[in-house]
């Protein structure tokens, strides 16, 4: 093991040392730490997002601290270390890749097909019941769905081409604005987004990263506004409707290099 993870591992210790470590750090138990690697793991992905080198190395370490806290946790109860963790993601790798390190043939099967058979054949060596086990409950919810629906589809439970999502769509949009209660609304909602995402996968596109790049296209679009509004001396909320409009669009059109 390499000094530099000698060190965060010794590092860890103390921080959880019963009599000299921290009050905050020893009273830490995996469901309390999960919150935080969530966090972490988001951060990594903002980083990538902005382009940012120094960002990502300090943002992948913070996850890295998750990954050695949970493993201290887990070696302090008796259960495993950060030793077996990373010999058992090596272990497992080595296993999902046997066209490099087994001497097997790579056939015509495509890369994702080959890696999602090996990890189904893994999932009931384990005792999976169903083709959906082992999608995450606390996956974001736009990534559960598309992880659901890939799962589906594997097995033929699918529309041939985008035909058959977007008129489902259009049948969730009608079933919401037909909905008469606040429940009935709420459910009707959640199967419009389901489709939604199900039809943007029909499309190849991953409904996670492009409603993130959304947000961040409105959230920039808006601030522009705001700073039109204020530039000449108006409080953004005083504008009526058309007049935010008019500013949306003078936003869009200086960015001519992006799309719409």
């Amino acid at each position: 093991m390499s000094e530099a993870t000698d060190r965060l591992l010794h590092l860890m210790r103390q921080l959880r040392d019963p009599q000299h470590g921290c009050d905050w750090d020893r009273a830490q138990n995996f469901e309390t730490i999960v919150p935080h690697t969530i966090e972490e793991a988001y951060e990594v992905a903002d980083a990538v997002e902005r382009g940012d080198p120094a960002a990502i190395q300090d943002e992948l370490g913070d996850l890295l601290f998750q990954v050695v806290f949970q493993a201290r946790i887990a070696e302090e109860l008796g259960l495993f270390d950060f030793t077996a963790v990373a010999n058992g993601v090596t272990d497992k790798l080595i296993a999902r890749h046997p066209h490099l390190f087994a001497g097997q043939v790579v056939n015509e099967e495509g890369r994702e097909s080959r890696w999602e058979r090996i990890k189904a054949q893994e999932r009931q060596a384990k005792g999976a019941a169903s083709a959906l086990d082992g999608v995450a409950l606390a996956l974001p919810a736009a990534m559960r769905a598309e992880k659901l629906q890939k799962r589906a589809a594997r097995l033929g439970f699918d529309w041939p081409d985008p035909a058959g999502p977007a008129a489902k769509v259009l049948e969730e949009m009608d079933e919401l604005a037909d909905a008469t209660s606040d429940r009935d609304r709420a459910e009707e909602a959640g199967d419009l987004l389901f489709a939604a995402v199900n039809l943007v996968r029909a499309y190849g596109v991953p409904a996670e990263e492009a409603l993130r790049k959304a947000n961040a296209k409105f959230e920039r679009r808006f601030r522009a506004m705001e700073a039109m509004a204020a530039a000449q001396d108006t409080a953004f909320d005083t504008l009526t409707l058309d007049q935010q409009e008019a500013l949306w669009t003078d936003v869009k059109a200086s960015e001519p290099d992006k799309p719409a």
